[in-house]
């Protein structure tokens, strides 16, 4: 057993301190102020980490976590931290990966404050239960941390206190609807709406028979809602296909409005999760860009068209790409729906981008693991003036500042978004411009 002082949290979710010998220690569940017992349950040479056995002197930072899975389930592992250190600690982690991977050396300068758009919870407009595919009878929850198992839970306080309770109402539904049978159920989503009050539930399974009149009402007697989906996948979880939508009841698909545009979303689309935070994303990016009716824009990864809509009703042109089949039905039919026009190309960006000629501002959107090098060398090939990259992870796009600084980019700004409070993750909007511009 030894004493750590916690000094400071990792992106990542663990709190570091530092054993006697000068080598890092990873301790989860640990505040930085904090001083612990705490044992090393693995040792990689380098750095080790360790796991609490007793809190000797709180952190004033420490506060009591409001989930009572909070150390089980693996979905928030901030939650005994103040949200002021959280916002900190998350503006840190853009900065610090900006000058470690990134090379840029002002960063301290260039990185903003963190922006609090929304509640500390109740902020997720959707979750995502798993199936555990071990137990007895059908059990929804969510992974246990660094594990594959699942944690059943009853109430998810991330969601809406309205429909907090719908992971228990979804589980006992489903149990009666199975009975002795196995539905093959994979995942269960439920999506909803401030503006619209639009919830959608929506049923991951593999092909094949399936009681959808039956699971249409007990569903919905559970969880009032305005849309039931079947979402057939194959393969992986980790790699699902989609290979078609069944319409249990309702409308079909999920509705929310952002930043003035009406969006109708389908169960298998990507729509950020934080809708206050997706309206603040898109006034960061509108500021950024600063586009009129004289310029050309690129959306890249436009997905159901967040971006794409607002930037439509202000720039003079706008091409949209999107990969996902789903996401570009979707962003075809919200552009007719609000009367604007964009050009909307289906398919990947690596491939796309290079014959699309020169643009004046560009907005990319990438999913974690960033740009392909392939889009950063077009990029540079069709030479805006300004690109504003939305992150999500600040390692990947600290590797891409480097990449867009060798086209001939500086980065000028950088603001980190707290999308998911009581999680290490954050969401950054970067601003890069063309250096001789």
């Amino acid at each position: 057993m030894l004493e750590l002082n916690i000094e400071r949290l990792a992106y990542g979710g663990e709190a570091v301190g530092h054993l006697d010998d000068g080598r890092t220690v990873f301790v989860a569940g640990a505040c930085p102020g904090d001083r612990v017992a705490a044992e090393i349950v693995q040792d990689r040479g380098r750095f080790v980490r360790a796991r609490i056995h007793d809190v000797l002197a709180p952190s004033s930072s420490r506060v009591k976590p409001r989930c009572p899975y909070f150390g089980v389930c693996g979905g928030c592992s901030w939650q005994h931290i103040s949200i002021e250190l959280q916002r900190s600690a998350k503006r840190e982690a853009v900065v610090s990966a900006l000058k470690r991977i990134g090379h840029v050396s002002d960063a301290d300068a260039l990185v903003a404050a963190t922006i609090a758009p929304s509640t500390e919870y109740g902020y997720r407009n959707k979750i995502e239960l798993v199936a555990d595919p071990a137990a007895r009878r059908l059990d929804l929850g969510f992974h246990r941390a660094g594990s594959d198992d699942v944690v059943p839970v009853e109430t998810c306080a991330l969601l809406p206190s309205r429909v907090s309770s719908a992971p228990k109402a979804l589980t006992g539904a489903l149990r009666y609807l199975a009975g002795d049978a196995n539905l093959n159920v994979r995942r269960v989503s439920v999506r909803t709406a401030d503006a619209t009050k639009d919830l959608e539930i929506a049923l991951w399974t593999d092909p094949g028979p399936f009681p959808r009149a039956a699971a249409a009402r007990l569903l919905g007697s559970a969880l009032p809602s305005t849309s039931i989906v079947r979402v057939l996948m194959k393969g992986p979880d980790k790699q699902r296909k989609v290979t078609g939508v069944e319409v249990l009841a309702g409308k079909g698909a999920w509705r929310e409005r952002v930043a003035g545009c009406s969006f109708s979303v389908s169960a298998p689309s990507f729509f950020q999760v934080n809708t206050r935070g997706a309206g603040e994303l898109v006034r960061i990016v509108l500021d950024e860009v600063a586009v009129d009716g004289t310029d050309r824009v690129l959306d890249l990864f436009a997905g159901a068209g967040t971006f794409t809509l607002p930037l439509a009703r202000l720039a003079g042109e706008v091409v949209a790409v999107e990969a996902a089949g789903s996401a570009v039905r979707d962003l075809r039919r919200n552009l007719e729906r609000a009367s604007v026009w964009a050009e909307v190309i289906g398919g990947d960006a690596s491939r796309e981008i290079a014959g699309l000629g020169r643009f004046d501002a560009v907005v990319v959107d990438p999913p974690r693991m960033g740009l392909d090098a392939r889009v950063v060398s077009a990029l540079g090939a069709a030479r805006p003036r300004v690109i504003a990259y939305v992150s999500c992870d600040p390692a990947t796009l600290a590797r891409d500042a480097a990449r867009l600084l060798q086209e001939g980019y500086r980065l000028t700004r950088a603001t980190p978004v707290d999308m998911f409070p009581q999680t290490y993750h954050v969401e950054t909007v970067a601003r890069f411009e063309r250096a001789n511009a």
